[in-house]
């Protein structure tokens, strides 16, 4: 067979392996972070069922009376704090808003122009009209004494006179008018009539306010970030003031409540970590924290509620931990034992039983290592790292970082751990199969 064959043979079956898929993978030793298994003191723990709350809940009802002509919102959709849920037929009171605000315009102008005073212009054309009556009343008066000189001489009426001196009179009331106008022009408004006209301003102002206020209440908006759960009315539906509208629940955090049996409560401590379990998400490993024991038992189970609050999970708006779910605790409320403790990342799940990796190193060459699985129980929950038992020793190394993908057997290269395993705020790690 030539040389040129052979290589036309060998190439074939490359993009035959290739095709197909079946070209084997060239792997190294895996890159893996690993700590070392601790024993410490733990408290002993019994587990409760419990079952998810929300943080918040609450049914949003109406305000004033209207029709609904908004419903923005549907069941299971997200919001945010401040977000419009449904809206109210509001034409006449905005009606009422718009001539309210047209009447606030005016007196608000009303109270500018006496702030301004008068203008030059006006203080000018009132002067002239000061001379001009001047001017009258000196004609009116000299044209009185000419006349009253006539009189004694017999040359004019008694009624010539009197004309003459009415006019007189008049011309001195017209130039005294004309005076005390300039004047007051001069000096400007009173500040009575400021108070006044700022009285009257900030009393259409609250007719403003009110009706705003009025309006901002046809509007139904939330109070807090949440999920829509039910909606209590639709579009064209008419409610009354305190009908239901929307409920509403925070569940960026949830508490799971559980009711503890009075032998344990004493044992229980605010802030203390909590292995949270829930049936519907058997592949996470969840820890809360103890926020509320609350002192007043069920006096026929003799039980007392504990609340466990976690932070949840929301992917694409969607939660991971949702109100209702059934919940498992286990609660530190029996005698101190040593136990076995790894770090919550150490955990593999997706199998009948959580798995750690514990590294294993080879006999004939120490700088080689594989790694092994081991099937563990968890215990209680112990700060930033979690009680195992099961064929594991203190000591060992466990595999924290590079665990998703490992194989039983494979061999790995280790790297030790910066810093001891990091806080993280309690609740859903990351699942790993």
């Amino acid at each position: 067979m030539s040389s040129y064959l052979i290589r036309s043979v060998a190439m074939a079956a490359t993009l035959v392996l290739l095709g197909t898929g079946r070209l084997p993978a060239q792997r190294g030793p895996a890159v893996v972070v690993v700590t070392a298994v601790v024993e410490r003191e733990v408290t002993a723990g019994h587990t409760f069922v419990g079952t998810v709350e929300p943080l918040k809940k609450a049914t949003i009802g109406s305000a004033v009376d209207g029709r609904v002509v908004e419903f923005p919102v549907e069941e299971g959709e997200r919001i945010s704090g401040k977000q419009p849920l449904a809206r109210l037929l509001t034409q006449t009171i905005q009606l009422e808003l718009k001539a309210a605000e047209g009447e606030l315009a005016f007196r608000r102008e009303s109270l500018n122009e006496l702030k301004n005073g008068t203008r030059p212009e006006e203080i000018a054309q009132l002067q002239a009209r000061l001379l001009a009556a001047k001017a009258n009343r000196d004609f009116q008066v000299a044209r009185r004494q000419r006349f009253a000189t006539l009189a004694k001489r017999g040359t004019v009426t008694e009624d010539d006179l009197a004309r003459v001196v009415a006019a007189a009179i008049t011309a001195e009331r017209d130039h005294d008018d004309a005076r005390a106008g300039h004047q007051l022009a001069v000096i400007g408004p009173r500040k009575e009539k400021l108070v006044q006209a700022a009285a009257r301003l900030s009393v259409q102002q609250a007719i403003v306010d009110k009706l705003k206020d009025q309006i901002s209440k046809y509007t139904i908006i939330s109070r807090f970030d949440g999920y829509v759960t039910t909606r209590h009315a639709e579009i064209g539906e008419w409610v009354s003031r305190g009908d239901p509208v929307v409920e509403i629940v925070s569940i960026d955090q949830v508490d799971v409540k559980t009711f503890v049996l009075e032998s344990h409560v004493p044992h229980l401590r605010l802030g203390t970590p909590v292995r949270v379990e829930i049936a519907a998400l058997p592949q996470q490993v969840l820890t809360g924290t103890v926020v509320a024991i609350v002192p007043q038992a069920d006096t026929r189970s003799r039980t007392f509620p504990v609340k466990i609050r976690m932070a949840n999970t929301i992917t694409a708006g969607v939660p991971l931990i949702k109100a209702g779910m059934l919940a498992r605790v286990t609660l530190p409320t029996g005698s101190r034992k040593k136990a076995l403790l790894v770090p919550k990342d150490a955990l593999v799940l997706g199998g009948a039983r959580p798995t750690v990796f514990v590294v294993v190193p080879d006999r004939e060459d120490p700088k080689k290592s594989t790694v092994r699985p081991v099937a563990v129980d968890l215990g209680v929950a112990s700060g930033r790292l979690i009680q195992v038992s099961g064929a594991i020793q203190v000591d060992q190394q466990v595999v924290v970082q590079g665990n998703e993908r490992l194989r039983p057997g494979q061999q790995v290269v280790t790297r030790p751990a910066r810093v001891a395993v990091p806080a993280k705020t309690p609740g859903a790690t990351r699942t790993k199969r």
